[in-house]
């Protein structure tokens, strides 16, 4: 396990493993590191990998105060580690911060790769996000963490009996702990919908990927990926759109990384 200082003193946990051009991962959220392990043991036989804590979660450390920003000179530290450049691949909420970083001109970045990026373009979106930000703050300052996570699970579609069994289950107080995270994720994710103007700033060549096993009857946000990923590729100069057969939200390493070998080598 080796260590970055980000420029705010916060300490980030990350994993190195491999040779060759540096690939930093960038998480999802309500996880750490561990959710990516498997696909940096499947790129390390091509990159070195850099697979890393998100502050607050794993043995990261964390500030009183949050900002997106932060998260960035998080990024910065790891790309400095790296040697000052890297290709940089993130999923769900993590994608949305890589997207923002690389928006903020964040330099040595070199391609940019998201897989699932949570937004929603429907016209209702916006007022609904922030009802659940609003919820989910509260819930955070008054210390109710089940009650932030079980929010966080409402919004994803997840019926009473879900929420129920995850209450009950080894995992939960895990989840708590972890749960003020969620409010890092809503401050990567802005308002809902991706800020195309912003994005329109973003130069480096960027893959946009969402999955292919789209099951009827799927919940909402799940039906949403697709034409926010769209919207995303239409708003970076040099973005290209790849729909994975196959794969759902949490997709195969295997697959992932022969996707990713194939654009970060050309």
């Amino acid at each position: 396990m080796s260590r970055v200082t980000s420029k705010d003193g916060t300490s980030i946990a990350y994993e190195r493993q491999g040779q060759g051009q540096a690939v930093i991962l960038v998480g999802g959220g309500i996880t750490d590191r561990s959710e990516n392990a498997p696909l940096a043991a499947e790129l390390a036989a091509h990159f070195t990998v850099y697979n890393y804590d998100r502050r607050g979660r794993g043995l990261s450390g964390d500030a009183p105060r949050y900002a997106v920003q932060r998260e960035i000179e998080d990024i910065e530290a790891l790309l400095i580690a790296a040697g000052g450049s890297a290709h940089l691949y993130g999923v769900s909420s993590g994608g949305a911060l890589l997207l923002e970083a690389a928006a903020a001109g964040l330099p040595g970045i070199n391609r940019l790769a998201v897989y699932e990026v949570p937004y929603d373009m429907a016209d209702d979106w916006p007022h609904l996000w922030r009802d659940y930000v609003r919820q989910l703050e509260t819930a955070l300052a008054e210390n109710r963490r089940g009650d932030a996570f079980e929010l966080f699970m409402r919004l994803a579609g997840s019926s009473d009996e879900d929420i129920t069994g995850a209450r009950n289950s080894p995992m939960w107080p895990g989840l708590e702990a972890i749960a003020h995270t969620l409010a890092y994720d809503a401050a990567c994710l802005g308002n809902g919908q991706p800020p195309v103007a912003r994005f329109a700033n973003i130069t480096q060549p960027t893959l946009v990927a969402t999955g292919g096993n789209r099951m009827p009857g799927s919940a909402r946000w799940i039906r949403a990926l697709d034409p926010a990923a769209d919207a995303i590729v239409a708003s970076i100069p040099n973005a290209r759109r790849q729909i994975i057969v196959g794969q759902s939200h949490v997709a195969e390493p295997k697959v992932i990384s022969d996707v990713l070998k194939d654009f970060f080598h050309r």
